[in-house]
């Protein structure tokens, strides 16, 4: 009888199973010109997030601190950093999503957050970007190449790393994709990005950051808006049907349209703390 070769942990190409799993996801990638158009209306929904508070809280935070915030959106974390650290470096390949931080920043009085128009892809150091006491990036984890992302966070984090990271289907309703006609695939989530620190030496901790399942909107035009964003070409037939679903979760009316949603959405908080 032959020996046959046994496949182990120490095999596992988790890289290569992120790209695979990304080719099978349902949902659509969003681009720097999608986010620049979106950047308005995600900061005013962001603005006031309890997500805010959750992520804040896990941050091991001194007066004395640098962070630096990857995909930084419209400032959604690294504006109320700002007022707890020394400086906040803030970056985004969506200029319009820049543009809405600056203006917040300036309102707010804030000059210690310096915006840096770049991606996950692009070279930091060229940029003059430098390692900061934390590095955070914050539901930004949806790249190419997750291996190069953790490595680049590993090396610009010099105390701590903290990622936030989806647990599928977060942010995504499956129900919305079935009420139109579609199919729905997560592609990978958390355990992908978890599995690969393992496989670089960095046993990280984990925390699930939960949202309420209830959701408010203003109009009924708002929640149709933020939840076509789930879908790429949808059509008229679609929203249509996209509407009736939305109507069908309806649980309050008074002050505003308040839907409950049976997939709320969940995060994974990911951290470690560097090694001196």
């Amino acid at each position: 009888m032959k020996n046959r070769q046994m496949t182990t942990y120490e095999d596992i190409d988790w890289n290569e199973l992120w790209r695979n799993g990304r080719k099978q996801k349902s949902w659509h990638s969003k681009g720097a010109e999608d986010w620049d158009r979106k950047a308005a209306s995600f900061s005013e929904r962001n603005n006031h997030s309890p997500y805010i508070a959750l992520f804040l809280s896990r941050l091991p935070l001194d007066p004395s601190f640098s962070i630096l915030d990857v995909g930084c959106g419209p400032g959604t974390l690294a504006l109320p950093l700002a007022v707890q650290v020394d400086r906040v470096t803030a970056i985004d390949y969506s200029e319009k999503m820049l543009d809405a931080l600056r203006q917040r920043a300036e309102e707010k009085g804030l000059t210690n957050i310096s915006c840096v128009h770049c991606s996950w892809e692009s070279d930091w150091q060229s940029h003059g970007i430098e390692p900061a006491d934390i590095a955070i990036a914050s539901r930004s984890m949806n790249v190419a190449d997750l291996s190069a992302a953790i490595d680049k966070l590993n090396a610009y984090g010099s105390r701590y790393v903290f990622i936030s990271d989806r647990i599928a289907p977060s942010p995504f309703d499956p129900e919305a994709f079935a009420a139109i006609g579609r199919d729905f695939n997560s592609g990978p989530d958390y355990i992908f990005t978890l599995n690969l620190l393992y496989s670089k030496g960095i046993h990280a901790n984990v925390e699930i950051l939960q949202l309420d399942p209830d959701i408010e909107f203003k109009s009924m035009e708002e929640a149709l808006q933020t939840y076509r964003w789930m879908f790429k070409e949808i059509t008229d037939t679609e929203l249509g049907k996209l509407k009736k679903y939305l109507e069908s979760r309806i649980i309050a009316t008074a002050d505003c349209l308040v839907l409950r949603r049976r997939y709320p959405p969940r995060w994974a908080m990911i951290w470690w703390k560097q090694e001196s």
